[in-house]
């Protein structure tokens, strides 16, 4: 097939609702789901530990892999990087939501893994209110947030320097928690008005993906059971709008799904439909729109991999080639290309993060390796995609198989250059579930 027939039928597919396919009919079942009860999953403890840390490292590698290239367009990435497949150094400026300091090793991250680190540290202080019948307290949680951001003011106040630099790294470390805590106090507050035009306010209004930086966390609190997952990921997204808020939920459902040994790459995909614990399905002329971005996803993954290597000849290659499988890149390109015609008008909202993350999931067939490459080289709000994908892959395969490589240097690098000890963090968390009740430990087969 002609190379522009086969670039329309791209448009045409990726850019109208598609049909899913026949195993995954529209409707999720109309009894509603119950919550799971403890334990939700069987696991020798040395299973879970593996699984909880290749979540935390799994998000932080794409975090890390990301990071110096956050926000860029694809063709700066390859002017100044080629063909990213590892972790670099990131060079850049500071910032609130990126790197707090200047020029960190390779490994280094951003708030993507702030953000997991936080609700670790406070799922582990919080957790025996988690298994309530209602789910974690989202007041509670927005108050948790509130005393952190005071806290990160007072230490502000309390520095006695003349150099500038003490402030400037305390005030980033203020500013990344602002635009949070200004909605997360009138909504500890209960104050309803003040709450409502605080959320639309946030980061300008947009339909951001802030949930999903630190609803995959949600997910550990909860293996196995993804529909328990998915309603306390729901009420904890208070900074989310609408279908933002279904996707945040789902990203949690996922995560709890890949802790179960059984799960596979098809009954992860099918959570996005059968988890609908909101009945976001019933929406009156919208549905569920959440849904409607897995199926744009796979008819782009469809449409890329339908490019054979016969059909290469004059392909306008834009993507690095040079010792790589040049069908390959171009598929890449293919869907790369499609997913540019479905950008939002800002990079980290909820939908485009969701878009990339699934389309990266199908198109790699939940190869890490893979997908993390498709996320970062793509470029746009990479790192945050890449820290979900990360996330869930990080579950679903556990840390014993990822990367060596990459797990090393990202964890010392976190642990002596940040403060962030994923190790001991992925311990802490492992002792909580299982004093919790939430996996019942068996000896290792």
């Amino acid at each position: 097939m002609h190379y522009a027939v086969l670039s329309f039928l791209v448009v045409l597919l990726a850019c109208s609702p598609t049909p899913p396919p026949a195993e995954l009919p529209m409707q999720p079942a109309a009894v509603a789901m119950e919550l799971s009860e403890r334990p939700y999953l069987t696991l020798s403890a040395d299973t879970l530990y593996d699984k909880v840390l290749g979540l935390l490292v799994g998000s932080a590698i794409g975090d890390a892999m990301g990071a110096p290239t956050e926000m860029w367009s694809r063709y700066r990435i390859q002017l100044e990087y080629g063909y990213v497949d590892s972790l670099t150094d990131v060079t850049r400026g500071p910032s609130p939501e990126g790197t707090w300091t200047m020029n960190l090793p390779a490994g280094g991250t951003t708030d993507d893994t702030r953000w997991k680190y936080l609700l670790g540290t406070y799922y582990n202080q919080t957790a025996d209110s988690w298994y309530a019948e209602k789910g974690p307290d989202p007041f509670r949680f927005a108050e948790y947030l509130v005393d952190t951001y005071q806290a990160e003011i007072a230490q502000l106040k309390s520095i006695d320097a003349f150099e500038p630099a003490p402030f400037e790294l305390q005030a980033r470390r203020m500013a990344w928690l602002q635009e949070w805590a200004m909605v997360a106090k009138p909504f500890a507050a209960k104050d309803i008005e003040g709450y409502a035009y605080a959320r639309d306010r946030f980061y300008g209004g947009e339909v951001t993906c802030a949930g999903m930086l630190y609803t995959p966390l949600v997910g550990l609190a909860y293996p196995g059971a993804p529909e328990r997952a998915y309603d306390a990921a729901y009420r904890l997204s208070i900074f989310d709008h609408g279908y933002a808020r279904d996707i945040s939920a789902l990203t949690a459902a996922q995560v709890a799904g890949a802790f179960d040994p059984q799960a596979t790459p098809a009954s992860l995909l099918t959570l996005l439909r059968t988890v609908d614990m909101e009945h976001f399905f019933d929406s009156r002329l919208v549905g569920r729109s959440s849904y409607e971005l897995y199926t744009r996803a796979l008819a782009i993954v469809q449409n890329a991999q339908r490019l054979q290597r016969n059909q290469l000849s004059g392909f306008n290659f834009r993507l690095p080639v040079a010792g790589r499988d040049s069908l390959r890149i171009a598929q890449i390109q293919h869907a790369y290309e499609a997913l540019d015609r479905l950008n939002e008008n800002r990079p980290f909202h909820a939908s485009e993060i969701q878009l990339i993350h699934l389309t990266a999931l199908v198109f790699c067939d939940f190869d890490f390796q893979c997908a993390m490459e498709f996320v970062t080289n793509y470029g746009r709000d990479n790192d945050t995609v890449a820290a979900v994908t990360g996330a869930l892959l990080g579950t679903y395969h556990g840390y014993a198989r990822l990367p060596k490589k990459l797990t090393r240097k990202v964890i010392a690098v976190n642990r002596d250059r940040l403060g962030i000890d994923l190790e001991n963090l992925a311990k802490a968390i492992t002792e909580t579930l299982l004093a919790q009740g939430a996996v019942q430990e068996v000896a290792d087969q």
